[in-house]
């Protein structure tokens, strides 16, 4: 099949989104697809290739990492023209999402949606009224939803929530799948080398975009407390990533005496990144608006326990005390910094936890998902080729398809636009 994926954030940008994009472009080239990319340009992005559309985009956008694309579909088209695919695939309600609606639909062909962010959970990084905010962007992603022909969910708790919102689509749950191979490669010995850990440490780690939205002051404090009460100082903390709470959480450390035990590594890619979670004993995760609990897979698969929230993402990964914890959703910091002190961290309980941590990512191996998502694919081409039996729109056709589209995309915003004005009160969120 060729596939085109619609998506606004994309390499060199490292998230949840961008790594699913390239996951799942790979994998599904590998099973014998053709899968090209349209995205928006990125600072530090290579220009447009065979395979990778770069769209015109204004940079650093609200001073952020993000680029907004600028409306300019003659490149699209004409790349499209040259690559007729056989199904689009979006992974955003807006920008881009836009654009890969009106091509679906101009072209006949059907329309997925990765519902990958619960975006009312990042409406802090725009100052205006929150709870407004908060309203348009659930509303939008809804409706967009509904006009799309699949929706895909990267877990079970986020198909609970849009179905609670309204989506009529049909939904199916396909995680982004990890690299067992990779995480299970790790080199952790050298890593703590390169970071200067002492190599009899036992390491609590966490790996992620240090933001506020990730819950950090708290799983910081909670970290900072256990160490605190580590009379032997045979204990640290590694954290992995970079971002806009990393001052906050050294400033924890400092002010709970055991800043000289935090290490922190920064933005970690492929083999490296493998190479910090196996430097690792111990992972800890305190997010609350995952989606998927993609970190805590590739944890997992390294072979390492976790101790978690129940959140949404967590709970599907962490399903049993076998593989580690999952604490109660409002547990305080020092519940949690005592689950960290009560885990064992060595001998055969701990092995027992490992083994069924790495047994435990085989549900989120890339192939299986991967194959999931390619069958999913190939059943909505299947149906669509049933439906049209191969008919050819006349001009006027298309004409009216281009209308019913800019009227769909149009009533979508003002129906978000409303339910921010009056405070609608469909606010389910995904707990």
């Amino acid at each position: 099949m060729k596939i085109v994926m619609f998506t606004n954030t994309y390499l060199p940008l490292v998230s949840g989104v961008t790594r699913s994009v390239e996951t799942f472009s790979d994998d599904l080239r590998t099973l014998g697809h053709e899968v090209h990319v349209v995205c928006p340009t990125f600072q530090g992005a290579t220009k447009s290739t065979d395979t990778i559309l770069r769209v015109p985009a204004i940079q650093n956008f609200n001073g952020s990492d993000f680029s907004v694309r600028i409306p300019l579909p003659g490149a699209i088209s004409q790349h499209l023209y040259k690559f007729p695919p056989h199904l689009i695939h979006s992974h955003h309600p807006f920008l881009l999402g836009d654009a890969a609606l009106r091509k679906a639909r101009e072209l006949g062909r059907p329309l997925v949606f990765t519902h990958h962010t619960m975006y009312e959970d990042y409406t802090h990084y725009v100052p205006v009224n929150q709870q407004r905010l908060r309203q348009f962007v659930i509303r939008l992603s809804t409706d967009y939803a509904n006009l799309c022909d699949h929706v895909v969910a990267p877990s079970e708790s986020v198909a609970h929530v849009l179905r609670q919102r309204g989506v009529e689509s049909p939904i199916t749950v396909i995680p982004t799948g990890v690299d067992r191979d990779l995480f299970a490669s790790g080199k952790g010995r050298a890593m703590r080398k390169r970071l200067g850990i002492p190599p009899t440490s036992k390491v609590i780690g966490h790996l992620g975009r240090l933001a506020p939205e990730k819950n950090l002051d708290y799983l910081a404090e909670a970290i900072a407390r256990y160490l605190g009460r580590d009379a032997a100082g045979d204990s640290c903390c590694l954290i992995v990533g970079s971002g806009p709470s990393q001052e906050q959480i050294e400033r924890i450390f400092r002010d709970r005496g055991v800043g000289e035990r935090l290490y922190m590594a920064g933005k970690r890619a492929g083999q490296e990144l493998a190479d910090a979670y196996a430097a690792m004993d111990l992972f800890v995760f305190a997010s609350k608006t995952e989606t998927q609990g993609m970190v805590l897979a590739e944890a997992m698969a390294a072979g390492k326990p976790v101790i978690a929230l129940d959140a949404p993402g967590a709970r599907e990964v962490v399903h049993s005390d076998e593989v580690g914890r999952l604490l109660d959703g409002d547990a305080d910091a020092e519940v949690f910094a005592e689950a960290i002190a009560q885990f064992p961290l060595a001998g055969d309980a701990y092995a027992r936890h490992a083994r069924a941590a790495s047994e435990r990512a085989r549900k989120f191996s890339r192939e299986q998902c991967s194959r999931r998502l390619a069958a999913l694919y190939e059943q909505l081409e299947r149906q669509a080729r049933r439906e049209t039996g191969g008919e050819q729109h006349t001009a006027w056709d298309s004409l009216l398809v281009r209308l019913q589209t800019e009227s769909d995309l149009l009533a979508a915003k003002t129906h978000a636009l409303v339910a921010a004005t009056e405070g609608d009160s469909d606010t389910n969120r995904v707990q």
